[in-house]
């Protein structure tokens, strides 16, 4: 029940009093259970009984750690896959992956699967096992070090991104986007999908606040794009590197369950096929990374933070720079002389001045660290296909339903729904 205490269930409450309680007591029977480690008698009745699955369970984190996000996005999701195949009524599965799987690409990417063994260079056959013993070996040489935590931590986030993944790097040592550990292990699971049963695979962009439903401006944890929102607004960061041009492809949070509920409907019947949604913005109304960093640029010189001691944060200019090269070289001529300064200063004043020093170098350090994880998005310059979901708002829009179930981004008005909706949700749910 602490869920439905949430701000997202207001309108609801609100609607249905006392009467919630009982609608959720009599339509949701939450299961507990470990990567589907069910008592086998409610397995057995839950196997004949259900005719839709859902599965949108997921480590969200680009830096997750790799044997968290292989146990979740991968294995956990292959359970899902398993257990399906032991309910006989079952017309679907409905799988909500990630557009991104797609990994470093130009021009128009298609609405398809991703088969088994399948890599986005082609010269090597991935092996999700193998994958996962690797990871299990690092973490029990680690163990046998008696490393600690952090260090345990740090160690299987950057195992994600080891050149050890070949199909990571290109031949120049470039990284490619499915270094993120979760579209990675996303990746892995699609893979790994037999025709066998009908399958619905939904890849969302990059998700971001609700624009209508239940109410505009809902948000749960922040995206790629709001880091840097957020650490503008905050006054501990103006700079990054990026594009302009570059195609930063979002999508409302409502607009992506809506597709969801258009989907189950629209495949209600029974068939032994897969079939692949992007849920994007990207071909319908394109939004650029120069458009986002002018709407919140714009929000907070209008609307500044206010600190947590009641002051007004000043806001500064932005800057894109084209390479980490470029970061590198701003942070020498700007940054670097400044933290060398305060480190003397802070000697000769008894480390009176170590809180400044730690503020900025922290700065610095953040903006590589961001601009180093976010880098294959800030550079993207693919157009997400989704002639399979325009179909599917066809066939929404001629049940009438268009209107509840609403899911077309060309319907938004990014500029207001940056500045009216997104930026103000995030200042109030994130901070």
């Amino acid at each position: 029940m602490q869920v439905i205490r949430t701000d997202l269930f207001g309108v609801l409450r609100e609607k249905l009093g006392a009467n919630l309680h009982a609608l959720i007591e009599d339509t949701i029977f939450p299961v507990a259970g470990d990567n589907l480690g069910i008592n086998s008698e409610l397995k057995d009745e839950m196997c004949k009984e259900i005719d839709i699955i859902v599965n949108s369970a997921a480590a969200t984190r680009f830096d997750e750690r790799y044997d968290t996000a292989i146990r979740i996005n991968a294995l956990g999701a292959l359970n899902i896959l398993k257990f399906s195949k032991q309910c006989s009524k079952l017309n679907m599965l409905l799988h909500v992956s990630t557009a991104y799987v797609c990994g470093v690409k130009e021009g128009l990417i298609q609405e398809k699967p991703l088969h088994y063994g399948e890599t986005l260079n082609g010269e090597f056959h991935l092996d999700i096992d193998a994958e996962q013993k690797l990871a299990e070996e690092k973490l029990k040489d680690l163990q046998a070090r008696n490393a600690a935590e952090k260090e345990v931590t740090l160690a299987m986030r950057l195992l994600g991104f080891h050149p050890t993944f070949h199909e990571n790097y290109d031949s120049s040592g470039q990284r490619y986007m499915d270094g993120q550990t979760h579209t990675r292990s996303q990746k892995q699971w699609e893979r790994c999908l037999k025709e066998d049963l009908q399958l619905i695979i939904l890849r969302p962009t990059i998700i971001l606040s609700t624009y209508k439903e239940p109410f505009p401006g809902w948000i749960e944890g922040m995206r790629t794009t709001d880091t840097f929102i957020i650490g503008y607004g905050k006054g501990k960061q103006n700079l990054t590197i990026g594009h302009k041009e570059s195609i930063i492809d979002v999508i409302p949070a409502d607009m992506v369950v809506n597709s969801i509920i258009a989907a189950m409907v629209a495949h209600r019947n029974r068939s032994s096929h897969t079939t692949v949604y992007h849920i994007s913005s990207s071909s319908r109304k394109r939004l650029n990374m120069g458009d986002i960093v002018q709407f919140f640029v714009d929000h907070f010189k209008k609307n500044p933070w206010i600190d947590e001691r009641g002051k007004t944060v000043k806001v500064t200019q932005f800057h894109l720079l084209d390479s980490m090269a470029s970061l590198h070289k701003y942070i020498a001529i700007h940054c670097k002389p400044l933290l060398e300064i305060l480190k003397w200063a802070n000697l000769i004043l008894c480390q009176r001045l170590q809180t400044l020093h730690s503020n900025l170098e922290r700065r610095i350090n953040r903006a590589i660290r961001l601009a180093e994880l976010y880098k294959p998005y800030l550079f993207f310059k693919g157009l997400f296909n989704d002639t399979n979901a325009e179909i599917l708002r066809m066939v929404t829009r001629e049940s009438n339903a268009d209107d509840t179930f609403n899911f077309d981004p060309s319907t938004i008005q990014w500029e207001q729904y940056f500045k009216e909706i997104h930026i103000p949700a995030l200042v109030k749910y994130i901070f």
